[in-house]
């Protein structure tokens, strides 16, 4: 009987360590402390982090080196138009997710337009951790960033690059067969720089070319008279629909009070309908 006893004491205070240990989080227990998954977690995304930056530095590097005369005409171009050096410019280009689509425009039979969008973009600040609560400092920041028009709302500066043939863009030809042109919409105000491209922009240079192609007498040609005249009429509208959006319909307040305070029955609401 005592043996019996003592294997039994012997199994329980077995059990109450075990038990001990589970509730305590001795040793034996299986589940690491708390700390230790955060801090192993940060330490992941850390080099993660890191891991990213470099290779996204090696393909900056990468497209830096293929940057070559027809590039660095492309690159004068927006400079100039937009109003930032040359450094900037490549820099952002070379950093942009669809730098490809340089190469597409310069290829035969490419891309027939190239664009490029300078406005404010929601950006992470430089150098911020993450919050507790997974989020993120942020500001609007001027950026340039090629686009294919048709995905980002427009609201700053568009620059864009046309073909005129469908021959391969090289050095030497770059600047004869690509036209650059800037299109301003300022604040989002589509219609303004809509109109002064128009106006200030593409019927001036319309009027003043002599060179029509297949059309013969150029400016005195019945066809391009009426085609200048149309172009004039539609700024013209465009303008008027400006001005009626912009000036709005404005509503007076009317005080109604003075109308209805004399009326009584049904009758007088019927009468003053």
């Amino acid at each position: 009987t005592e043996s019996k006893h003592r294997r039994c004491g012997g199994d329980l205070k077995t059990r109450n360590a075990e038990l001990g240990s589970a509730v305590t989080g001795s040793p034996l227990t299986a589940v690491p402390p708390a700390s230790t998954t955060v801090k192993k977690s940060i330490v992941l995304s850390s080099e993660a982090r890191k891991e990213l930056a470099k290779q996204a530095k090696a393909t900056k590097e990468d497209r830096r080196a293929q940057i070559d005369e027809r590039h660095k005409y492309l690159i004068s171009r927006l400079a100039d138009g937009i109003g930032l050096s040359e450094q900037q410019v490549e820099e952002a280009i070379i950093s942009d997710d669809k730098f490809q689509l340089i190469e597409q425009f310069f290829a035969p039979s490419g891309l027939k337009k190239l664009l490029f969008f300078y406005q404010d973009v929601l950006q992470q600040k430089s150098n911020t951790s993450l919050r507790s609560d997974g989020s993120t400092n942020s500001l609007l920041q001027k950026k340039l960033f090629i686009t294919m028009g048709s995905t980002e709302n427009f609201t700053g500066t568009c620059a864009f690059f046309l073909r005129t043939s469908d021959k391969v863009i090289t050095a030497s030809n770059v600047s004869q067969e690509v036209n650059f042109g800037i299109f301003d919409c300022t604040n989002g105000n589509i219609l303004q720089g809509l109109e002064f491209f128009l106006s200030q922009i593409m019927i001036p240079a319309l009027k003043s070319q002599q060179n029509w192609g297949a059309v013969k007498e150029g400016l005195k040609n019945s066809q391009i008279q009426d085609f200048l005249y149309s172009v004039d009429k539609f700024v013209d509208t465009l303008s008027s629909s400006r001005q009626n959006i912009e000036d709005k319909i404005q509503l007076t307040k009317v005080d109604i009070d003075i109308y209805i305070s004399n009326l009584q029955n049904p009758s007088d609401y019927i009468t003053a309908g």
